[in-house]
């Protein structure tokens, strides 16, 4: 029997037109009964990370995105290039998921939406964070699907139906990684 799996899905992006949302609302439009996806939305009202904040009470923001971590069986990734790294935006988001333990041994991928040759910066400025935080990256599943704006219909969706099901087969093989992974013997709760 498939297991169920919730999937967060956040956008590094917080431009209105983004390739990189319109990427990841195409992928959360799978339609499997065994996969539940949640778009984060809260990117830009995030308060800028202070240390000094990171305590009991958190921002009710920080708090939100926090719990919306712990409810999911994995995280997705989908985040443009700026200045050859992370976008400050979500760069700011890792950064309050230090100070809690949601994304230890929490598995995660991502999807680079750049043309070849584009976004490898903020890939690799992505896989060290997300190392750092102690995630588990789930290798198969971190792949490119190149969407350019050309790509977007008016209303910024994602027009091509064979790019939707190349997104929508990276939440699928997510999703195989992450019950793969908590099936793991050092995954199961003691």
């Amino acid at each position: 029997m498939t297991s169920d799996v919730r999937i967060l899905m956040i956008s590094g992006s917080t431009r209105a037109a983004s390739t990189n949302t319109a990427a990841i609302r195409a992928a959360d439009a799978i339609d499997d009964e065994h996969i539940t996806t949640v778009l984060y939305g809260g990117l830009a009202d995030l308060p800028a990370f202070n240390p000094d904040d990171d305590a009991d009470p958190l921002p009710p923001t920080v708090s939100e995105l926090r719990a919306q971590i712990a409810a999911a069986d994995g995280v997705l990734f989908c985040t443009p290039e700026y200045a050859g790294g992370l976008p400050g935006s979500l760069k700011n988001l890792l950064d309050w998921t230090v100070g809690g333990a949601e994304m230890y041994r929490k598995p995660v991928a991502w999807i680079s939406v750049a043309p070849e040759g584009r976004g490898n910066h903020a890939d690799t400025s992505l896989r060290t964070v997300l190392g750092y935080v102690g995630t588990t990256i789930i290798e198969p599943a971190g792949t490119r699907v190149t969407v350019a704006r050309a790509d977007l219909d008016p209303e910024g969706r994602v027009a091509s139906s064979d790019v939707r099901a190349r997104l929508q087969d990276v939440v699928r093989a997510f999703a195989e990684g992450v019950r793969t992974t908590s099936s793991a013997p050092d995954r199961q709760p003691t």
